[in-house]
């Protein structure tokens, strides 16, 4: 289901309803009224004894007015909500887009279930629904946690982290990384307890464009990449028994996800190019199975 697509209907809808009962439907209504207070006024004249009470002659009055003024139903709900709607459609547009993580694949960083929102606008200004881009403010840099459209089914959202930017030659072999020929650091920790899996993974601190963040590797996968796809700019990729060696093409970006053994992402199905992408994740603002879960990450 597109989201933004439903909400740019809604706003066109909504908003030719608002438009056309501030010009036509709201003054015509207002020419009935008067008309209705008028004749209202004469028989009220014709009909009314001097010093009779005039506190039931104003009420009625008022309810010949309001009884005139009063929007249909349909033009109410409609032209009411186009406010409400066009600011949603904005914010969410524009500005920030909530999420919600349906996978393990960037664990321990980011759980199943936790709620996120994404800056929309860091990496430029783009047009709803289209994705096209029309204003530069900022590109993705290594380290960032990106939301994009998954470039096998754009119908798809996908988060994962910034490895490799335009030019970048990205090696992940033997299960450590090394971008541009420099090996990225990678310090131990405390094994990690997976409650999905009920098992125990190896644990490591990375830092990637001086982002640190924690990674996990699975001792019982082996390195090698099994059923890579054929995705654009393959031949960029050198797949050997110790894993991949790629290089990011112009415009595109090599993306991974934190639980490095279990994550589909550019090792497998290649590169994100630039019109994919959707924006920043950097808050958690829920998780329905661990409340404390709340606040910004990396």
């Amino acid at each position: 289901m597109n989201f933004a697509l439903i909400l740019l209907i809604l706003v066109a809808v909504t908003g030719v309803a608002w438009v056309a009962d501030k010009l036509v439907f709201q003054p015509a209504r207002r020419r009935a009224a008067e008309a209705a207070l008028a004749q209202f006024d004469q028989q009220q004249l014709a009909l009314t004894m001097p010093g009779g009470a005039s506190d039931g002659i104003d009420r009625a009055r008022a309810k010949v007015r309001d009884d005139k003024l009063r929007q249909p139903w349909w033009l109410e709900y409609s032209a009411s909500f186009f406010p409400v709607i066009l600011a949603v459609f904005v914010l969410r547009s524009f500005v920030v887009e909530p999420f919600k993580i349906p996978s393990g694949s960037m664990i321990p960083t980011l759980l199943v279930g936790d709620f996120i929102l994404v800056n929309k606008y860091e990496y430029g200004i783009r047009l709803p629904v289209i994705n096209k881009k029309i204003l530069d403010i900022g590109e993705p840099k290594r380290g960032d946690v990106m939301v994009f459209r998954y470039p096998k089914d754009e119908s798809m959202d996908y988060i994962k982290r910034v490895i490799g930017v335009p030019g970048d030659i990205v090696a992940y072999q033997n299960k450590r990384l090394t971008i541009n020929g420099q090996s990225v650091p990678a310090a131990a920790l405390p094994d990690y307890f997976d409650e999905e899996h009920i098992a125990y993974f190896k644990q490591f601190e990375e830092e990637v464009g001086g982002v640190k963040h924690h990674i996990l590797n699975d001792p019982n996968v082996p390195p090698f990449i099994v059923g890579a796809d054929d995705f654009p700019f393959r031949e960029n990729c050198s797949y050997n028994s110790q894993g991949v060696i790629c290089k990011v093409p112009a415009g595109h970006y090599f993306m991974m996800g934190d639980n490095r053994d279990n994550s589909a992402d550019s090792r497998y199905w290649g590169f994100v190019p630039d019109k994919n992408i959707v924006g920043r994740a950097f808050f958690i603002w829920m998780n329905f199975s661990d409340l404390k879960r709340l606040g910004a990450f990396h």
